[in-house]
């Protein structure tokens, strides 16, 4: 069997189409469209563009593409991909408000991270995802994710980062901290080092330098928030004061440069 017979004959069940619904869309008889299907005759070129046209792809695609549901999956993966790659910016976002309409911050504490991953486009897991306001965030989306391991010290595991969405990439500014979701990463919290550029890569680096800096597809990215604030339970620790031992090291060390400083009499 041929390619348009091929073609034709899935398209046309693809649309739950009879052969004779199909035949009264092109304005032909039934016949035709079994011969067509049987491979026993083939469309002239006026016909395959009302075909091509009925079922929204190309002349050549028609006629020499192998079309199956894996071709029209990888047909939407690419079109989804250039439609960000083009705008610069990433998905609709799925929001929750309180009572008054104000937009919560949903928390995504580092257990349920990995269900984030699957759950992040579903706007019923993100109803029942922890809520809370912090009255000095406004004017932008907020969500809040508790850090895991110890890439981005001095801020420890069990951090609370509160990002703002970022919509396009665009926005992204180079040396800020961003946490990311992606395909393969999952969520991460590090520090950008580039704009996106030609090449279409986000790199990653940590500040925590025994981690290495490392970069992601672009069209991989599901989402970007840019960190805003943080909630931590571990205090900074304070500075220590040198001891009285210390203290004289330093005088005696500042009085031996001053007297090298002074001219000779």
């Amino acid at each position: 069997m041929g390619t348009i017979s091929q073609n034709l004959k899935y398209l046309r069940k693809k649309q739950g189409l009879t052969q004779q619904q199909l035949a009264d869309n092109l304005e032909v008889k039934r016949a035709v469209i079994g011969a067509y299907e049987e491979d026993r005759a083939e469309p002239k070129t006026e016909l395959l563009l009302k075909m091509a046209n009925l079922f929204s792809i190309s002349v050549d695609e028609l006629i020499s593409e192998r079309i199956t549901d894996k071709w029209f999956a990888k047909k939407e993966k690419a079109a989804e991909e250039e439609k960000n790659k083009t705008s610069g910016g990433l998905r609709v976002l799925s929001i929750t408000v309180d009572k008054d309409q104000n937009e919560n911050i949903e928390l995504i504490p580092a257990k349920a991270s990995a269900g984030y991953l699957n759950g992040y486009a579903d706007p019923q897991y993100v109803a029942e995802l922890p809520k809370f306001h912090l009255p000095f965030l406004k004017g932008g989306t907020f969500r809040a994710f508790e850090l895991k391991g110890d890439s981005m010290l001095p801020l420890e595991p069990g951090t609370i980062v509160v990002g703002e969405y970022i919509e396009n990439f665009g926005d992204i500014k180079s040396g800020d901290t961003y946490v990311v979701l992606s395909k393969d990463e999952g969520i991460v919290y590090k520090r950008v080092t580039n704009k996106i550029k030609e090449n279409q890569r986000l790199y990653l680096a940590s500040d925590n330098k025994a981690y290495e800096t490392y970069s992601i597809n672009a069209s991989d990215v599901l989402e970007i928030w840019k960190a805003k604030a943080f909630i931590s339970t571990a205090f900074p620790t304070p500075a220590i004061e040198p001891s009285l031992e210390k203290l004289t090291e330093m005088v005696e060390q500042l009085q031996k440069t001053v007297t090298k400083l002074k001219p000779n009499d």
